[in-house]
């Protein structure tokens, strides 16, 4: 008998675990930004990283490249994707929803910079603005150690 997921029981462990290992072990490129989960909350994860000279874009100023921030972004509204989904599949077998996550995928990303990226740590949070059966839709913020906000994103991902 397969087990089911309940994100309010005991078995939220096991499905934070997946996602962990797959967002944040599996992709090569995630661990190289250094990102550390705070939150997997479905409304609102968290995710943080250090600044390290090798994720510095101008190295006059010492800022964070804008590159990393919109990775960072659209790692974070990948994880609020996959977290909406796990949402509207509670009670399915966790193997499903496993699946369902190999086939998310970024559609659209729009990142506003609004400041350079000063700070020594940078957390990045995400909301879920709405998500279907076919596509989910995002927010994401990142804001630095003294909580500026240092960039805002939208995404849409694929998530049948």
């Amino acid at each position: 008998m397969k087990k089911a997921v309940d994100l309010s029981g005991t078995d939220e462990a096991e499905l934070l675990a997946i996602i962990r290992e797959s967002f944040f072990v599996r992709m090569p490129f995630n661990r190289l930004l250094g990102l550390e989960v705070l939150s997997l909350h479905h409304d609102r994860p968290e995710l943080r990283f250090d600044m390290r000279p090798d994720l510095v874009g101008n190295y006059v100023r010492n800022i964070l490249h804008g590159g990393v921030i919109s990775s960072v972004l659209d790692v974070t509204g990948g994880v609020v994707a996959f977290l909406g989904v796990a949402q509207k599949l509670k009670g399915k077998p966790v193997d499903e929803v496993v699946e369902r996550f190999a086939r998310i995928g970024t559609i659209d990303l729009r990142i506003d910079y609004l400041r350079p990226g000063v700070g020594k740590w940078f957390l990045a949070r995400g909301f879920p603005l709405r998500t279907g059966n076919k596509v989910a839709v995002t927010r994401m913020e990142l804001v630095n150690d003294q909580d500026a906000l240092i960039a805002v994103g939208t995404a849409a991902y694929t998530v049948s």
